[in-house]
């Protein structure tokens, strides 16, 4: 079963542009099946293996979502054999996921925004310079603050105007407006000057020691400016990327669209927005 996953995963990266996070834990939900069903000796599964491995998740205290997700890779990778040739049906196509309570993602308003993004904005040192780049490349694009931090100068396309947030066989671009064209090669030039401190480096965004900026020293950065601006404790790098997920949307572009604008495996991850949203207070 292992070259099967293996082959499977390929696809998810070659064709449908899946990220490292996103492949791995495909890897982990099918190994974990793979030794399951071979603990349980069940080389060819059907129907019934497949249900003691969702009452085997149950019984070990798995949330309700990861179980889920569980389920959603089974299928999807049974899915993957049959289309395939490797398997004569999909023997994961009736299986019961649990329902999950999907509360609707917090999303900053318009005011709401200008206020966070005026903090930054009233500073004139490289790290505010930067800090207001992060924050309009994140509300811009909806990438993930890991994608974001791991940016490197020559991963910015300013003719064409995309990202490249590939990682590995995974092929991933972020498309960006001329607006953000002009902030990324205005920050390059000027403010990321100021704070490089060798040459050799090739991170976009950096610290004060002129080294890579880390996820976690983002997310102080975020939590600083939210405070300044009267949102704190409401606000963090998801809430942008909730937002620019929300507002898409709102503004008419296809769910499929969005799915891939975010990098989402799963459809069902993206439809959450159609629930509605909540506005930070």
């Amino acid at each position: 079963m292992k070259e099967s996953i293996d082959a499977f995963l390929k696809y998810l990266a070659d064709s449908q542009g899946c990220s490292q996070n996103t492949l791995a834990a495909y890897r982990n939900d099918l190994s974990q099946l793979a030794a399951f069903l071979g603990t349980n000796k069940a080389d060819n599964p059907g129907g019934k293996p497949l249900t003691d491995y969702l009452f085997s998740l149950k019984d070990r205290r798995y949330s309700p979502s990861t179980v889920a997700r569980k389920i959603a890779s089974a299928k999807s990778f049974f899915k993957f054999m049959v289309n395939t040739g490797r398997l004569g049906s999909n023997p994961a196509k009736n299986l019961l996921s649990p329902q999950i309570s999907k509360h609707a993602p917090l999303v900053l308003s318009s005011s709401e925004w200008q206020r966070l993004l005026a903090e930054p904005t009233k500073l004139s040192t490289p790290e505010a310079k930067r800090d207001r780049v992060m924050l309009e490349l994140l509300y811009a694009t909806g990438l993930r603050v890991s994608e974001l931090v791991a940016l490197n100068v020559r991963n910015i396309n300013l003719e064409q105007r995309y990202l490249d947030c590939s990682q590995g066989s995974s092929r991933r671009q972020v498309p960006f407006d001329s607006r953000i064209a002009r902030l990324l090669k205005d920050f390059i030039q000027d403010a990321r000057f100021e704070l490089l401190s060798d040459e050799k480096e090739e991170a976009l965004f950096l610290n004060r020691l002129g080294k890579r900026l880390t996820r976690q020293g983002f997310w102080e950065i975020v939590k600083n400016y939210a405070a300044k601006a009267g949102l704190s404790g409401k606000v963090t790098p998801r809430t942008l990327r909730h937002s620019f997920a929300a507002y898409k949307l709102q503004g008419g572009a296809r769910l499929k669209d969005v799915q891939r604008l975010l990098g989402h495996a799963y459809i069902s991850s993206t439809k959450i927005y159609e629930r509605g949203v909540h506005l930070v207070r």
